[in-house]
């Protein structure tokens, strides 16, 4: 069923106090398994009811949470039938340019913030913005409240002169949008292996200096500027990073 694999994510999101909604929670895991295959096109849901006590949330929750992908296009609700997946090539999701993914597909991305600070930014750094100066946030990643990787975002400085840690959601780009007017507008990956670094925590599944996946990212605003650069470090045995084209 369905909400078999949604049970542990409500329950962990629960505990966490995301800082993004359950109702926008529910609909990006839903989301996510649904691009990852993992809900197939015209895979009926369970009735609404049945499938909000399993989730452990409530009927008007999860209403917020269909009417999300409805929206979105990635569901049809007939009346008298159900809801059903329609699985489409892209959608709009607070987590569309996350491009790690659980083994067996999806999961919901988390995020618990080590640090943030503003610092000058290293000399073999490629070149981003124009300020001399950029704000580096340290995070843990989670799927579904695995650790599955560790990143080093760093923001052009001349976007913000101080970024408040408790501020920050769990989707950079939405707080870019949100609280900075920054709309990232494309990035570029590089994927490869790299060392895991000294700062990551005993949290992370892979000791200081092992091999882990690795991207390098460059984001651009939508006047064009390379305005972030950020590395992740990916537990392989967790996560694994996918682009879909279509």
């Amino acid at each position: 069923m369905v909400y078999q694999f949604f049970s542990t994510v409500v329950e962990m999101s629960n505990r966490a106090q995301s800082s993004l909604p359950l109702y926008v929670q529910l609909s990006e895991l839903l989301i996510r398994e649904i691009m990852s295959g993992r809900l197939r096109d015209g895979e009926r849901l369970p009735p609404e009811r049945e499938m909000a006590v399993s989730l452990n949330t409530s009927v008007g929750t999860l209403r917020k949470a269909l009417a999300d992908l409805t929206e979105k296009g990635m569901l049809d609700r007939v009346q008298g039938s159900g809801n059903y997946i329609r699985a489409k090539g892209a959608a709009m999701s607070v987590y569309s340019m996350f491009r790690l993914e659980l083994i067996e597909g999806g999961g919901l991305p988390t995020a618990e913030i080590l640090s943030v600070e503003r610092l000058e930014k290293p000399a073999d750094f490629p070149r981003f913005g124009e300020s001399a100066e950029g704000h580096r946030i340290r995070r843990l990643r989670k799927l579904n409240g695995k650790p599955a990787a560790v990143e080093e975002i760093w923001l052009d400085g001349s976007y913000a002169r101080k970024l408040n840690a408790p501020d920050i959601s769990e989707s950079l780009y939405l707080y870019y949008r949100t609280k900075l007017d920054l709309w990232i507008a494309r990035a570029e990956d590089s994927v490869g292996v790299d060392h895991v670094p000294f700062w990551a925590p005993d949290t992370f599944g892979l000791e200081t200096g092992s091999p882990a996946g690795f991207i390098e990212r460059i984001s651009w605003s939508r006047d064009d500027t390379r305005a972030e650069y950020s590395r992740t470090w990916f537990d392989q045995s967790i996560a694994r990073y996918f682009a879909r084209l279509s």
